[in-house]
């Protein structure tokens, strides 16, 4: 029998009328998939990458898709423990394992972007709470996602390329045939842990770079030392890098020297400033008690914007999966005898019992939704929950078909519920802090779910294209949520207590959004007058025809945070440009990707160990151990300009290597 080369011609194209698409391992076929290996590793690549990704978003605001670093690494460690290559009837093993471990990237996002609020209001949820929370959201949107598996993974493929879970499917399939991915994702792990201990532990350089610019009241721009951000910027590409860059160059350079102009003269504190002047504030101060809420309502707009222009794909998908779901009940549920392996889905009862099942604890257990009072109150909630994650599932599934769960909306379809669920409470007189815990975490819920639907559809459409059992795999991604929950929730409680959220270190920008969102609509408080200048940042933006969603994210963060993730977006345009070939291009991009991802793990998990340094020092009364850069004097910052070339020189040699 002739070697296999790589996955059917069919995987890239829509199917004619009458075929039928051919997977890389035959139907036919019965090899190893859900073993307790595949599942093991899944759950410690799962609690790795989980954790690296909670504390990324709790700094930049967002998170990255880890379904084909995961696949690399298992790979990686397949072959070390049973041979030099991953053989076809280990493959569905390996996609098992990264099908697992990615659900952690998931719950990290629908976590971090709501959670950490309730700590800046001071109604810290216990760990069991969060767990809870966390657990729901993700299986209801894994068994929300099964039923339209036939209709968006299969009816609909070649229509929607479903961007990493065919990336993921090529980089399995690769495998077969040898490569080297796997050393590029081990070796950015090295890189980032390596320049996050020289930035932020042993302090040898600074963390950060600023330089102030001249003839411009309090203007400034920085740079982070940061190799995590700066793989992110080679992961999202040239073009999100320059816009977010862009947004934050408008704060520092346009926004803050304006207010601080305008306010030279002011003899009194202008809200929601309370205690300083403008004059007496300083250019984080501004940033901070005024941009940041233009920012907001910049993000906000551009988030609704998104989601409204996504409207007519959300109508769409809504109509084709009710009507197929429909169909797949009138026709009743196939017996596994009569179907082929890769076409059994987890049964429909179990599907609907288990979503009866968690719309139930979410009403009837206290602890779900700690903050309101009684049954009554829990059950509206889980209504609203069931709604708006039943809507979001389904547009979610779809979306990131078309551009990928990187540039999923979940913030904008968190934001929406969020209004929604703000509203109804206000209506019912719910202003306090229980309105304000109980519409979070109803927004925490939704937002794990539609984030999970996202990463469930992509390794659905990686077993799709391999020749996976869906129902193994779908019991993979509960498995997966199960477990990384757990771990993505205790990464966030240490880090509260390690650090703090709303801080210079962890500025939780998404959950602090989220908040205002809230507070906004509850306590009818906000300087609007702000937020009314970042909606038409936003709409100006859509007009011109820049992404306002990328842009509002810069505006709202520290320039310092987008000017690594622009300088990694344009190293990879120059890698890509230089390059003498197409296929040396794809090489130079697929080879960064996987080295970014793993800077990105290496800082974010060397992250954590630094705030649980820090943490127990303190708890000892002391310090974190650090050597401090004061050796160097003046020449600290020439010393960090040089730390961030080295860092652009090793990426650059490492994407432009032969072979």
């Amino acid at each position: 029998m002739p070697a296999k080369k790589g996955l059917s011609e069919m995987a890239h194209r829509p199917l004619k009328e009458g075929e039928e698409y051919q997977p890389y391992v035959g139907p036919g076929e019965s090899p190893p998939e859900f073993t307790i290996k595949a599942v093991l590793f899944g759950v410690l690549f799962g609690v790795l990458f989980g954790a690296a990704n909670a504390y990324l978003g709790l700094v930049a605001g967002l998170t990255i898709s880890t379904s084909i670093p995961v696949a690399v690494m298992t790979v990686a460690v397949f072959r070390l423990i049973g041979g030099t290559k991953v053989k076809s009837t280990g493959l569905l093993e390996a996609n098992m394992a990264q099908t697992v471990g990615s659900a952690s990237s998931s719950v990290a996002s629908g976590v971090i972007f709501t959670l950490p609020a309730l700590f800046l209001w001071d109604l810290a949820p216990n760990l069991f709470q969060m767990t809870l929370l966390a657990m729901c959201g993700g299986l209801i949107g894994v068994l929300f996602m099964i039923p339209l598996r036939r209709y968006l993974i299969k009816g609909e493929h070649g229509k929607l390329p479903y961007p990493e879970g065919t990336a993921c499917a090529e980089v399995l399939v690769a495998s077969e045939i040898g490569g080297g991915q796997a050393r590029n994702v081990f070796l950015g792990l090295g890189a980032g842990a390596l320049f996050k201990f020289i930035a932020s532990w042993a302090k040898l350089v600074p963390g950060k770079l600023e330089v102030s610019i001249p003839l411009l009241k309090k203007g400034a721009v920085g740079c982070k030392l940061s190799a995590a951000l700066f793989g992110v910027g080679y992961i999202l590409g040239p073009r999100i890098g320059l816009i977010m860059v862009g947004g934050g160059l408008l704060s520092s350079l346009i926004i803050i020297p304006a207010i601080a102009y305008w306010g030279e003269g002011r003899v009194e504190p202008f809200y929601p400033e309370t205690a300083l002047t403008i004059a007496a504030m300083d250019a984080g101060q501004i940033w901070n008690r005024y941009v940041r809420y233009i920012g907001a309502g910049a993000v906000a707009t551009g988030g609704i914007i998104t989601l409204v222009r996504s409207i007519p794909t959300m109508i769409e998908s809504f109509k084709a999966a009710t009507g197929q779901l429909r169909k797949r009940l009138g026709e009743g549920e196939n017996k596994g005898d009569t179907i082929l392996r890769t076409a059994r889905d987890l049964p429909l009862h179990w599907v609907a019992g288990g979503l009866l099942l968690l719309a139930c604890v979410l009403a009837f257990v206290p602890q779900v939704f700690g903050q309101l009072p009684g049954t009554g109150a829990r059950t509206i909630a889980a209504v609203l929950v069931v709604f708006c994650a039943f809507f979001f599932v389904t547009v979610s599934s779809r979306i990131v078909g078309l551009v990928g769960v990187t540039s999923n909306p979940t913030s904008g379809m968190t934001i929406a519920t969020l209004l929604l669920t703000a509203t109804v409470f206000l209506l019912l007189g719910w202003t306090g802090d229980m309105g304000k815990a109980g519409a979070l975490t109803v927004g925490c819920v939704v937002a794990i779910a539609a984030s999970i639907a996202g990463d469930t559809s992509q390794d659905l459409k990686t077993g799709f294209l391999l020749g996976a059992t869906p129902r193994r795999q779908q019991l993979g991604e509960l498995v997966g949520v199960l477990t990384s929950a757990v771990f993505v929730c205790m990464t966030v409680m240490f880090l509260a207590k390690a650090s703090g959220f709303g801080t210079e270190e962890l500025p939780a920008p998404q959950a602090t959004l989220m908040k205002l969102v809230i507070e906004g609509v509850l306590d009818r408080n906000l300087p609007w007058t702000f937020v009314g200048i970042g909606a038409v940042i936003a709409v100006i933006c859509e007009l011109v025809k820049i992404p306002s969603l990328p842009f509002a994210v810069g505006v709202y963060l520290p320039v310092s945070t987008m000017v690594p993730v622009a300088l990694g977006g344009m190293l990879r345009w120059w890698a890509e440009k230089s390059a003498k070939s197409k296929d040396v291009a794809a090489s130079r991009r697929e080879g960064g990707i996987l080295f970014g991802s793993g800077m990105v793990g290496g800082e974010g998990l060397l992250g954590v160990g630094i705030a649980g340094a820090a943490g127990y020092a303190r708890l000892q009364g002391g310090s974190p151990w650090m050597i401090g850069y004061a050796w160097a004097g003046a020449l600290a910052p020439a010393l960090a300009a040089l730390a961030l070339l080295a860092l652009a020189a090793m990426f650059w040699r490492l994407v432009t290597r032969r072979g």
